[in-house]
């Protein structure tokens, strides 16, 4: 049997290969959009792709499992476990598979198991390499059973507004484990996430485990009854992103074919100028240091970093056309930006700038702008003072853990939506925990034509280190 594990950094996703060498056989389980990843590695293997299939109708990033199908002559599985609210639109594509299902790959077999609870329809997948044992080595776990902890069952409520039914899923979710918990402590565990993904609440970075190291350690194995999981697993979930409903909806729908990833054009100056004028969303992923130094007005900065595939989804229009300045124009770069946003169905992707516009732009006149920074002695001299409103950009766990008294909370994601709620009589200081993001909403805000946007350097971290007060609790 070869295994291997796909990880994918930008939604920290991992889809897994399991193949038989005898067969020249392979199945991909909860492939991404970049299905060439697939392709190019079942060819270094010298494994035939055979079947695709997925554990659940996902909501953080855009299924390749069709396209994958389509592209290699794949057999493509779809659950058909869910109730009708919750069944693939374009399941006449591929087969329909149910809990007590069998996947055959040469001496591989894959066992289709029901563990529903943080979607109606998710199945997990136990692997027995026939060619060497009897029963299973290992489940693929998807969304259900993460090293440390487990799949929300909230999202249906929170991110596809679907109301009521976030308490139904936790109890469910608690049956699938009880259920799933009979099986013997060797079993690895082959989840679907790991540290960063917005799908648990404290998802461990550890790429694999076993079922008997997660009974000692996973908190899920360890509370004493159902209303107790229920509690703990509902509390402190992380607001989901707003794109998780798109994603949900279009990978129930069937997501568009793709055809491989395009670099897309270089764009002249004048044509950065024009869009401006217009009000183009063009965004900015230098580094918030840079943007905070100088940029030009009606850009927004989302820096090319871990979370930038995260902040695109939160913050921009899936009916527009998108345009970016980047450090290099480099063809291979200009692909791996399309390739990151297509994970996510960030699809229109018009064009691109060098950041080397910027500064031909104030070369020939343009006024420049730029985020002014504030330290924690001048803000708290501010406060004191009360001329200026604070603008705590955090997550609502973070702001309950600890928060400036005045402060206003509004999470960056939902800054846009609720750009009202905050007073134009005076500065607004924005702050998150270190900088970072909070930073991304000056940019936002300065888009959205607010003055005397300020952001706080080293925020909350740098707050609390000078032994500034803070308020707890909500």
């Amino acid at each position: 049997m070869i295994v291997i594990r796909l990880h994918e950094p930008a939604i920290a996703q991992s889809s897994y290969m399991i193949g038989c060498a005898a067969a020249g056989e392979a199945i991909v389980i909860d492939p991404t959009r970049d299905i060439g990843r697939y392709i190019d590695t079942a060819a270094r293997e010298e494994l035939r792709i055979a079947h695709v299939t997925e554990t659940h109708i996902h909501a953080d990033f855009l299924s390749g499992a069709r396209e994958l199908a389509q592209r290699t002559g794949a057999k493509l599985h779809l659950s058909d476990e869910g109730d009708n609210d919750w069944k693939y639109q374009f399941a006449a594509e591929g087969t329909s598979i149910r809990s007590g299902d069998r996947i055959v790959v040469g001496h591989v077999e894959v066992d289709v198991t029901a563990t529903p609870g943080h979607t109606p329809e998710h199945l997990t997948f136990l692997i027995t390499d026939r060619a060497a044992a009897d029963q299973p080595i290992a489940a693929v776990t998807g969304d259900f059973i993460f090293v440390g902890d487990v799949g929300r069952p909230d999202l249906l409520e929170r991110a596809a507004n679907i109301k009521g039914t976030m308490e139904q899923a936790a109890r469910t979710l608690w049956r699938s484990l009880q259920a799933f918990n009979r099986n013997p402590d060797w079993l690895q565990i082959w989840p679907g996430h790991g540290a960063g993904s917005a799908c648990g609440k404290g998802i461990s970075e550890v790429p694999y485990s076993t079922l008997g190291y997660e009974r000692r350690f996973n908190w899920a194995f360890r509370v004493p009854d159902e209303d107790a999981f229920v509690a703990e697993v509902l509390a402190d979930q992380p607001e989901p992103p707003k794109y998780f409903a798109t994603m949900k909806h279009l990978n129930k729908a069937g997501p568009r074919i793709l055809g491989g990833f395009t670099a897309p054009p270089l764009l002249v100056d004048q044509a950065l100028h024009d869009l401006l004028a217009r009000g183009a969303v063009i965004v900015d992923t230098r580094s918030e240091g840079e943007y905070a130094s100088e940029h030009l007005p009606g850009t927004l900065n989302i820096p090319l970093n871990r979370s930038f595939v995260t902040w695109a989804g939160w913050l921009l229009p899936y009916d527009a056309d998108l345009y970016f300045v980047i450090d290099d124009l480099a063809e291979s770069h200009r692909i791996e930006l399309v390739r990151q946003l297509a994970l996510i169905g960030l699809d229109r992707v018009a064009g691109v700038f060098g950041a080397d516009a910027v500064r031909r732009a104030a070369a020939r006149g343009a006024a420049l702008e730029t985020v002014p920074q504030i330290t924690v002695s001048e803000l708290a001299r501010h406060v004191a003072a009360e001329d200026v409103h604070v603008v705590d950009v955090r997550s609502e766990n973070e702001w309950r853990s600890g928060h400036i008294a005045t402060a206003l909370h509004v999470p960056l994601g939902y800054l846009l939506d609720r750009l009202n709620e905050i007073p134009i009589d005076r500065p607004v200081i924005v702050h998150c925990q270190a900088g970072k993001r909070s930073a991304i909403a000056a940019s936002l805000l300065k888009r959205a034509g607010r003055r005397g946007v300020v952001n706080l350097t080293g925020g909350m971290d740098a707050w609390i280190e000078a032994g500034k007060s803070v308020t707890r609790g909500s």
